[in-house]
């Protein structure tokens, strides 16, 4: 593959969605092209309100919605684009699956990660930003809960300690940030990560 694969997660509220917004202005102001997206979405525009503002669903269903999701993302968007040479930064990946499906609801991982190889063809993002924080801080921050959201302190507290795990099982590709810091400083941390990538 020519492009980079890049990925934001942590809680909802962590600010994701900006930062990600803010690295893709960086990276095009230096010349580079970006495809920015997320998930639920990315790849079945119909299922995010499927997914987030919907009726209650097994955990299993759910899984596999979002897999459905995946499967056509991979294959529609980052897969192109990263042949293209774009850098990709996706708001969202199989990582979230594993932190809310699996650590969050309990669903098995090793389900999980099976389903998932064929979905996403076995694609692994080349970096991970985990924007950190706490579960009780996390949900002060978000205005309007989806269903996801609703779940409760303990499930995310759950989340939270899957996403850490995750962390702690790749250092190689995964760098935990705190989220709690201003965005701009998040934005700095962010952008040192990946100036010696930089073409």
């Amino acid at each position: 593959m020519k492009g980079f694969f890049l990925t934001l997660e942590g809680l909802d509220g962590s600010g994701k969605t900006t930062q990600a917004r803010l690295l893709a202005q960086f990276l095009e102001e230096k010349g580079i092209k970006v495809r920015l997206t997320r998930e639920p979405g990315g790849g079945l525009p119909g299922v995010r309100d499927l997914l987030l503002k919907g009726e209650a669903l097994s955990p299993e269903a759910e899984y596999l919605l979002f897999s459905a999701d995946r499967a056509e993302h991979v294959r529609k968007v980052i897969f192109p684009a990263l042949e293209e040479g774009f850098w990709v930064i996706s708001d969202r990946y199989l990582d979230s699956s594993l932190a809310y499906q699996g650590y969050g609801q309990g669903l098995p991982l090793p389900w999980l990660k099976e389903v998932a190889k064929e979905a996403t063809l076995g694609l692994k993002p080349h970096l991970t930003f985990l924007l950190d924080l706490s579960p009780e801080e996390a949900l002060k921050r978000v205005s309007a809960p989806d269903r996801l959201e609703r779940m409760g302190l303990p499930f995310f507290q759950r989340v939270r300690q899957g996403y850490l795990k995750l962390a702690a099982a790749e250092p190689e590709r995964f760098r935990v940030l705190d989220a709690t810091r201003p965005v701009g400083e998040v934005q700095a941390a962010i952008r040192f990560g990946i100036l010696p990538l930089l073409p």
